[in-house]
């Protein structure tokens, strides 16, 4: 069985985060382990609380993993702090996984900025290098390029820009606001476009966690990057197209609709 890791913050709630993290790594078929950078109190309605971890301790957890089930891929998701990621740097290039999946989780779907910009820096200088992908939605997007982003041209050209700053792949997710949900991805120079299907169903909670979870799964059972991102779309819309109805506010979707 491959293996999965997924380095994030960790949702009370179950709908984003690690435990959506690893519903979706086993609902496509990997063995999923988890490295938490932060406890969150929240649910569908917001997020009252953060505590994250110290350094240390999420250092040990990756030598835990890394020295006993080395992961075939690793995601990683919500880190805030500069400190713990600068530890997520020095285990990857320490240990080396062959493939990185990683989910620059700086702006929420609602605008509000989610880290500060000191660590902004330190993401783009430690980690992204050492990514095989990046997920930005549009508002991350925009932080990264410097620009806005108003059409399917402004995607395409800062796709491009990120992954050719970086040096590793990019996946520039549409959202219904400018284009559908139809995807872009960068990669060693080429765009390739994803179409997405529209499904009308407001419980979207942890859909960019579920994402890159699911391409880093699809990596990690050997499939190259333009169809890992193929096979996560399609999970994904059977995920949200499921229609599940949990909680008062924006609720989650079924990671594991086609165990029924």
């Amino acid at each position: 069985m491959k293996t999965a890791l997924t380095i994030a913050g960790s949702d009370c709630s179950g709908g984003a985060g690690i435990q959506a993290d690893l519903k979706t790594m086993l609902a496509n078929g990997v063995y999923g382990m988890s490295a938490i950078t932060a406890l969150t109190a929240q649910n569908t309605t917001g997020v009252a609380a953060i505590m994250n971890v110290t350094p240390e301790f999420l250092g040990q957890q990756l030598d835990c993993i890394f020295t006993d089930i080395f992961p075939d891929a690793v995601k990683i998701g919500m880190v805030s702090d500069k400190d713990l990621i600068r530890m997520i740097a020095g285990k990857l290039r320490q240990y080396q996984p062959n493939h990185v999946v990683v989910d620059p989780v700086m702006v929420a779907t609602s605008g509000a900025r989610l880290i500060a910009d000191d660590a902004v820096e330190v993401l783009q200088q430690e980690l992204f290098p050492l990514a095989t992908v990046l997920t930005p939605n549009i508002p991350e997007a925009e932080v990264l390029w410097g620009e806005r982003i108003a059409s399917k041209e402004d995607m395409e050209k800062a796709a491009g820009e990120i992954g050719r700053k970086y040096g590793c792949g990019v996946l520039l997710k549409g959202g219904h606001s400018i284009n559908d949900a139809n995807d872009l991805l960068y990669k060693d120079g080429e765009l390739t476009w994803f179409d997405g299907k529209r499904i009308d169903n407001p419980n979207t909670h942890g859909t960019g966690c579920t994402l890159s979870s699911a391409i880093a799964s699809n990596l990690a059972k050997g499939c190259g990057l333009s169809e890992s991102v193929r096979l996560a779309k399609e999970y994904i819309s059977g995920a949200l197209a499921d229609m599940l109805d949990l909680g008062r506010g924006s609720g989650p979707m079924n990671h594991g609709y086609a165990l029924k």
